[in-house]
This record gives C-alpha cells, structure tokens and sequence, in this order.
C-alpha cells in the first residue's frame, strides 16, 4: 500500500504502467466498452436529430428558448450551473440539429477509437446540453446513467489520436472501479428500491404477471413471454430480486466469481431487450458488465486478427513502460511533468467527488438518517453524473395509452397515428431499442397521472390545432394533410394483450376506451383556443 498522500493518489488514479501493473490486464475490456459507448452516444444523438425540434424547438412542445428565458430571469448567473447547457448562446432550430449532428460525429470518431478522451468529452458536453434543455422529457434514468458512465470514461479512456488498445496508459484503478460502480448501483439500488417502496407485487412475487404488456413500449416478443406459465413470472420475479440484492456482490470476489456473474446478467439485459424498448438503458448496462472480464478471458471471443493481440497485451504494456523522456529536451520534459501532475490531481479531485455522491445516495437508501454532507450532492446534481437509481420500484398495474383526435364536425374523430406506441390492435409492438422515442415514452408516464402534471399534452394539442410541422413529425402521419382539423381532443383507453385465440385472428391487442384524458380544444371566433370539452372531475390517477 503506498506510504503517503502523493503515491496514494498517484496509486488511484494514474493509469501509467507502473501504477497499475499489479492488476489484472483489462485493455481489451476497455476497448470494447468504449467502443459499445460510442455506439449508444451515436443512438442517443441520432434520437435527439429526429424529434428535438418538435420537443424543445421553437414550434415545438416545451420550447428551449422560453425555459431558458424563464430561468434566466430567476436565477441570474447561477443559471450556467443549475442549467449547464449550450444552448444559452442560441437555442432556434438551426441550433438544435447543429448541436446534434456535432454529437453524432463525435460519437462515430469515438466508435472509431479516434482520440477517444476529447470526443467523449464533446459527447458529453452535447449530450448535457440536451438534457438541461428537455425539461420533461428528459426525465428518465437511462440519461444520468449515460452522462455518469460518459463522465467517469473521461478519466478511464486512453490519451492521444489514436491510442488503438491504449498499453502505455491502462485503465487507472479509481476509473475501473467506479464505472464498475455505477454497474453495481444500478441493481443494488433498484432492489433497495423494490423492497424500500413495500409494492405487494414484489413481496407476494407477482410483479412479472403483466410485466411485458404494461411497460412503456412492449415488444411483439414480450407478447409471447405474457403468455408463458405463472412459474415462470415467479421464478422470474425472484432471480431478479436475489440478482440485485444478493448476486451482484459476486463483482466483489476472486476472478472465476467475476466471470460467473458476467454470464449471469448478460442473458438478463438480452432478454430485457428483446422483450421492452427501454432506448439505451440495457445496452449501457450490458456494456458495462464487460468491464468485469480480463484481457485473458475476453482473448479468447475476439475475432483471429484481434485475439493474439490481446493475449499479448500485458507483455506489450511492460515493453511500453520504459521512459519517455530520455532524448527529449528537458525544459519540455519537466513542463509536461508538471503539467501530467496537475492533471492527476485534478482528475482525483472529481473522481472522489464523484464517489462520495454515488456512495452518500447508496447509503442514504439504506439508512436515510446517516448524518453525511448534503453540499457535494446537491452541488454536482445539475450535471446528473452522480445518481441513484430505483428501476421499476413499484410495478405498474394496468396499460393506458393516450390517443390524440382530430375533428372538423365534432362527431367524427380521426386519429393521430404514432410511430412507436401501441395503438391499432392488429399491430405488433415494434423493437425499436436503443432508439428513444422520447414523445412517446412520456405519454406513457403522463397516462398514469393527470394532466395537470402533463402540460405539453395540452401543448401537444394546441400546436397540432395550429399544424406545426416538428410537432407533427413527432407521429406516423397526418390524417388532415390539407388544413388542421377544427378540434383536437387527447383521450385515454386501457390495452390488454389479447389471449391466444384472439391473437389467431390477427389481433395482438385488445383496447377499452376509458374517456377524455385532458381539455378538448379548437379555434375560437377571435383565433384563440377554446376549451369544448373537460374530463370528468375526480378521475383517479392510475397506477
């Protein structure tokens, strides 16, 4: 164990050869994550390029430019902290799409392996941008998992243009563990979360029963896995119980442990995939799971022109160790060691940060009476790269979808098609993960609750009344391509998967319609919305 503060810190947080050459070699490792990063930094850019104007654009549904003046006017100079966002400069929809295509390539150059540091930085700084400007559709776990992940890679990727598997400078120990750890949180705080919120469905093992039809957006092979034995829902509910709460701690044993565990979760994020669309979120789990296995094991999976070079990496990394600055000027020499020594302390500085909020959120779950320091939390908690997460803490007990209709006569209702929601009953839920329709995700949150809570419903109303175009392209279609209708109304219906001999006859849903879901609009005399119509009073809010 190192002797004092400097080689302690020089012990975390190098990722020179000499400072990491105890541990076992994770080159390869590194490699594949950060290439599996880029890829869901390109799916969450190429998300965003699709539907950002009509969310936050200037015709969109919760325009950027008006929250932004908002807060601009209360917050002062503090809005660059609590709202860290490029888009203070300029948020019009040229804007928009600009910040998003520099996201996308730098994503793509980050796939490439090209100067893996600065494009994750230029991913994050984007992707920040985004977040800190959605307002409510960016409410969602998978973003902080993302910007957490993309944060802590700063310190963990290679320096240089093109640094191929990185030997000189091997993942530091601090940046290891910490990806490691926000792996680790993922399930172990949403199984403290599952027992924590006391939902009976996961206390009397029945959360799996309508698991697959109720989440956000089911898969057609979530309609198959509805109808598998109730075994198999309950023995379902159980590994997931005894994985997040127990299994995951097998991260903390000896090598084969590690291996075991790997196999374990990565059948259980495949199958989450193939049978829900949660966007990125179980890619990014996935991804970081690789992190648990060793160039050694991982060698042996890799394609023949990459396999022996794997193998060889920790011979290749000894041989990369020997000094750098012999033959080199001396003056620049000491320059570039003073300025290698302020970036080491810079990085332990947020890297301990960063683990002190991740550590403080955990036991804060456990024990919410632990007396710790709430400043460094609150502090880094704009920037979302510290979090605590609760998936699926209490189940959601029945599938509602929102509908938007038009009307010119008030009796005939036409409706909105969407791209990604189940809607007609004789269409088979889609797979569309690791693309985030985050339009459509939102509705499913706001069918649980009123639209009190769900204003751009109402937005979503008004701006179809008016034919914006970006709010517009947000749906499959427009049954009214020659003028808006002269009415819009959201209104709410309950799905069910059909049982077998229904699906026999083409449909894979079955659908009741509950009533109006929000205020029905139209076009008054003066030009001005008018209310026609208003749900009943005392609806209860779903669950």
């Amino acid at each position: 164990m190192p002797s004092s503060p400097a080689k302690l810190v020089q012990w975390l947080f190098a990722s020179d050869q000499a400072s990491v050459q105890a541990q076992a070699p994770r080159l390869a490792a590194r490699w594949l994550f950060l290439r599996a990063l880029g890829l869901i930094f390109f799916s969450a850019f190429y998300s965003l390029l699709r539907q950002v104007p009509g969310l936050i654009g200037p015709d969109g549904l919760l325009p950027a430019q008006e929250y932004l003046q908002g807060i601009r006017r209360f917050a002062g100079a503090s809005r660059f902290w609590y709202v860290p966002t490029l888009f203070w400069l300029k948020s019009d929809s040229r804007s928009l799409l600009l910040l998003a295509w520099i996201g996308l390539i730098a994503s793509v150059l980050l796939v490439l392996n090209f100067w893996p540091r600065g494009t994750i930085f230029v991913c994050l700084v984007v992707y920040l941008s985004f977040i800190s400007a959605l307002q409510a559709f960016s409410s969602y776990q998978s973003d902080g998992m993302l910007l957490s992940a993309g944060f802590i890679s700063l310190f963990f990727a290679p320096p240089g243009f093109r640094p191929r598997w990185g030997e000189r400078h091997p993942p530091s120990r601090a940046s290891l563990f910490l990806l490691l750890s926000v792996w680790f949180t993922i399930y172990f705080e949403s199984g403290i979360a599952k027992i924590a919120s006391g939902d009976p469905e996961w206390r009397n093992l029945t959360a799996m029963d309508e698991y697959y039809q109720n989440g956000p957006l089911p898969t057609w092979i979530g309609w198959y896995a509805q109808h598998l034995p109730h075994w198999f829902h309950v023995g379902t509910a159980a590994l997931t119980l005894a994985l997040e709460l127990v299994i995951v701690w097998m991260a903390l044993l000896p090598r084969r442990f590690r291996i075991g565990l790997f196999w374990l979760v990565t059948p259980l994020q495949i199958g989450i995939i193939i049978t829900s669309n949660y966007a990125f979120l179980n890619y990014l789990v996935l991804a970081l799971g690789i992190l648990l296995l060793d160039d050694e094991y991982l060698g042996r999976f890799l394609p023949r022109r990459l396999r022996e070079d794997a193998r060889n990496l920790a011979d290749r990394a000894q041989v990369s160790a020997s000094p750098r600055d012999e033959g080199v000027d001396q003056r620049w020499a000491t320059v570039r060691r003073i300025f290698s020594s302020s970036g080491l302390w810079v990085a332990a500085f947020f890297q301990t940060w960063v683990f002190y909020v991740i550590a403080a959120e955990l036991v804060w779950m456990m024990i919410p009476q632990v007396p710790l320091p709430t400043s460094p939390v609150s502090a880094l908690e704009p920037f979302r790269i510290a979090n605590r997460y609760g998936l699926f803490a209490v189940m959601t007990r029945g599938r509602y979808e929102i509908e938007f209709q038009g009307s010119n006569d008030g009796q005939t209702w036409i409706p909105y098609p969407f791209r990604y929601k189940p809607q007609d009953p004789r269409e088979a839920p889609g797979i569309y993960a690791p693309y985030q329709p985050r339009f459509d995700w939102n509705l499913w949150f706001a069918s649980l609750d009123n639209w009190e809570q769900n204003r751009f419903v109402i937005f979503a109303e008004e701006r179809l009344l008016m034919g914006s175009p970006s709010v517009l392209a947000l749906f499959a279609g427009n049954p009214f391509p020659s003028a808006p209708p002269a009415q819009i109304r959201a209104v709410v219906w309950q799905y069910w998967f059909t049982d077998r001999p229904e699906k026999r006859q083409g449909l894979w849903w079955r659908r009741e319609l509950i009533g109006l879901y929000a205020p029905a609009l139209a076009h008054g005399p003066d030009g001005k919305f008018v209310i026609t119509e208003i749900p009943q009073p005392g609806q209860p809010i779903r669950r």
